[in-house]
C-alpha cells in the first residue's frame, strides 16, 4: 500500500481496446498495456495521501510501513507508524534499543513477531549497510525477517525499481480483471507470479507506479466484499465482470477468528508486559485469562517466539538482550 511519492510517474504505451476472455483464462496473455494507463491515471487522481508515500518518509519509512501493514488495516497502522518514526527515524536508532522496546512500541497492531523481525532488520542494516536500507533486491531479501513480498515492495516503492509486488489486494485485482475469477487462491501460486511478471510495464518507473496503483485499486475499489465496479477504471476490460461475476467455486476462503483463540490470550499477556515498568510476576499474568492450560500454552509460545523473557523467581519481561553481532 505504498508508493515512491505522490507525484505521478511516466506512463508507457497507449491504451488498447478492451479485451475479454473466458472465465479462468488470462484476458491479457503477454502484456498488461491495456490496463496500465487507466489504472495509473486513476491512482494519480485517487491515491490516498499516506505518510509513507511522501518523499520525506525515505526507504526506512517505506520498510516500516510494509512490516506494519501486513494483515493490519491502514487506520490502525497510522498512529503507531507516526510514533515509531518519531522515536526511531533511522534503522540505527532502533538497532541500539533492546528488542523488547520494539515489541512495546508495536502496541496492539497484532502479530508482534513482526516487531522483532523489524528490529532484527534494523540491526542488520546498521551492521552490514552503514545504516542505509539497501537498494539491491538480493540484499533486501537477505535481511532477517524480509521475504519476497517485502523485498519487492521496498525495492519498488522506495527506489522505483521494476518488481512484481503481490499482496492480497493486487492478487485479487489480477484474479478478477485478468483471470476472470472472484478470488485468488488461498496461497500465492507460481501461476500468479508468472502473470504478475507478464503484466509489469517495461519501463522501471512506470512499473513501480503500476505496483502501487494496482494495490490501491484493490484496497479501495476492487475490495474483497462489496466491490464498486462503477468506480473501477478497468471495469470495461474486467474478465470477471464480463463473465457475469461468477461466484467463487474454489477451496473455502480462510476466515480470521480471534475471540477465544491463543492469539487473543497472547495479546492479553503481552499487554500486561508492555504496560509494566519492570518484571511481572506469574500471578499478574494468571489474572488475564481464566483457562490455565490455554494460558500456559500461550505464554510458552511467547517465550519460544522470543517475545517474552522468563526470569528467575517466576518473573517475566519483554526481551532485553540485544542480538549477537552479525558479520
Amino acid at each position: 500500500m505504498t508508493a515512491p511519492t505522490k507525484s505521478p510517474h511516466s506512463i508507457d504505451g497507449p491504451v488498447d481496446s478492451p479485451v475479454g476472455s473466458p472465465v479462468g483464462r488470462p484476458a491479457h496473455n503477454a502484456s498488461g498495456e491495456p490496463l496500465h494507463s487507466p489504472v495509473i491515471a486513476w491512482f494519480d487522481e485517487h491515491a490516498r495521501d499516506l505518510p509513507w508515500r511522501r518523499a520525506e518518509a525515505g526507504p526506512w519509512g517505506v520498510m516500516v510501513s510494509e512490516f506494519m501493514l501486513q494483515q493490519t488495516p491502514v487506520n490502525r497502522v497510522l498512529p503507531v507508524y507516526e510514533q515509531w518514526l518519531a522515536r526511531w527515524p533511522r534503522p540505527a536508532d532502533l538497532a541500539k534499543e533492546a528488542p523488547g522496546e520494539a515489541v512495546r512500541a508495536w502496541g496492539r497492531l497484532g502479530y508482534p513477531r513482526r516487531a522483532l523481525r523489524l528490529h532484527g532488520a534494523a540491526v542488520a542494516i546498521t551492521e552490514r549497510h552503514g545504516g542505509d536500507v539497501p537498494t539491491n533486491h538480493a540484499q533486501l531479501l537477505a535481511l532477517p525477517g524480509i521475504g519476497e513480498y517485502t523485498a519487492a515492495a521496498v525495492a519498488s516503492f522506495a527506489y522505483g525499481q521494476r518488481h512484481a509486488v503481490l499482496d492480497t489486494n493486487v492478487r485479487r485485482v489480477f484474479a478478477r480483471a485478468v483471470t476472470g475469477v472472484q478470488y485468488p487462491p488461498n496461497a500465492t501460486t507460481a501461476a500468479e507470479r508468472k502473470l504478475a511478471r507478464a503484466l509489469l510495464p517495461e519501463d522501471e518507473r512506470t512499473a513501480a507506479r503500476w505496483a502501487a496503483a494496482s494495490m490501491e485499486l484493490g484496497a479501495l475499489v476492487c475490495t474483497a466484499k462489496n466491490e464498486t465496479c462503477q468506480r473501477c477504471p478497468i471495469a470495461a476490460q474486467c474478465a470477471w465482470r464480463l463473465a457475469g461475476k461468477p461466484e467463487h467455486d474454489g477451496p473455502p476462503r480462510r476466515g480470521q477468528t480471534y475471540a477465544g483463540t491463543d492469539r487473543q490470550v497472547r495479546g492479553k499477556l503481552l499487554a500486561v508486559l508492555r504496560e509494566a515498568h519492570g518484571p511481572v510476576p506469574q500471578a499478574a499474568l494468571d489474572r488475564v485469562w481464566h483457562e490455565p492450560v490455554q494460558r500456559a500454552r500461550a505464554l510458552d509460545g511467547l517465550v519460544s517466539d522470543g517475545l517474552v523473557e522468563p526470569l528467575a523467581g517466576g518473573l517475566y519481561r519483554l526481551p532485553s538482550a540485544l542480538p549477537a553481532h552479525r558479520s
